[in-house]
């Protein structure tokens, strides 16, 4: 995809495009073996029946399944994953800098009507032969995942391309709100929000529940589709999630839409 004889982009200059470090190019990451790939699923497993698990527990439960861990081994695991326990994290009263310009909107916002508020988050998805990350774009009221996008890694790329195919639709929210990641207060995420005149709002740190609806998507996601299916390769695994969000927007009913689908809410 980069070509190191453009006439016109440097190399540098095609690496930021793409959402990719320049150092980082010609690096090729070692594949994680099976047995980690093993142990990275039934953590997944783990964290979507117990997210308030944090490393220490994670390691014991892996110890009851036969595992001979270490929590330095289960910690690495969690953080090439991308998860965190869901509890209050010290050090809370340092800001991070991408908040302190955006704060969180949504306290006590009565959210009443679709495209008032989109929300985003990414989820770590293992396969057969490897692993991937999940990006969805959500509309808060009415639940309808509007896109979403996979990748292998967890530049910004990905989460850049998917909010694109979102706004595509010709219709966007007045906030956005996602986590502090790196990949929703990158400049190029951060410009298209701000571009467009939308409001960009920031859960708190330590706050994993101030994005409540899009962390229930990943576990009906996940306990419906992921774990019952098992693909082997992110080629499986995408075809797999085309079908079942088709099948999650327009005919899953949602006990809190009154029963409905979320196509019916958000389109109406």
């Amino acid at each position: 995809m980069i070509g190191s004889e453009h006439p016109q982009l440097s190399v540098r200059r095609q690496c930021e495009l793409l959402g990719l470090h320049r150092s980082g190019l010609y690096y090729e990451p070692v594949k994680e073996s099976a047995e980690n790939l093993l142990l990275m699923q039934l953590l997944d497993r783990q964290y979507t029946r117990h997210p308030e698990q944090g490393v220490r527990r994670m390691a014991l439960h892996l110890r009851d399944l036969g595992y001979a861990v270490n929590v330095k081994r289960v910690r690495r695991l969690l953080r090439q994953m991308g998860l965190e326990a869901f509890y209050p994290k010290p050090r809370l009263s340092i800001a991070d800098p991408a908040a302190g310009r955006y704060p969180y909107l949504l306290k006590g916002m009565e959210i009443s009507r679709p495209d008032q508020v989109w929300c985003a988050d990414i989820t770590y998805i293992g396969l057969a032969e490897g692993f991937a990350y999940l990006v969805a774009i959500m509309d808060w009221f009415s639940r309808y995942v509007i896109a979403w996008e996979l990748s292998n890694s967890m530049e910004s790329a990905f989460c850049v391309a998917a909010l694109e195919r979102a706004l595509a639709t010709r219709r966007q929210p007045q906030i956005h709100n996602t986590d502090q990641g790196s990949q929703f207060t990158s400049a190029e995420w951060l410009g298209i929000l701000e571009g467009r005149g939308i409001r960009v709002s920031l859960d708190g740190r330590g706050r994993a529940f101030d994005n409540i609806f899009i962390e229930r998507l990943w576990r009906t996601v996940k306990w419906e589709h992921v774990f019952l299916r098992e693909h082997r390769t992110l080629r499986e695994l995408r075809g797999g999630l085309g079908e079942y969000f088709g099948y999650y927007n327009h005919e899953r009913w949602h006990s809190a839409l009154e029963n409905q689908p979320p196509a019916a809410v958000y389109e109406r």
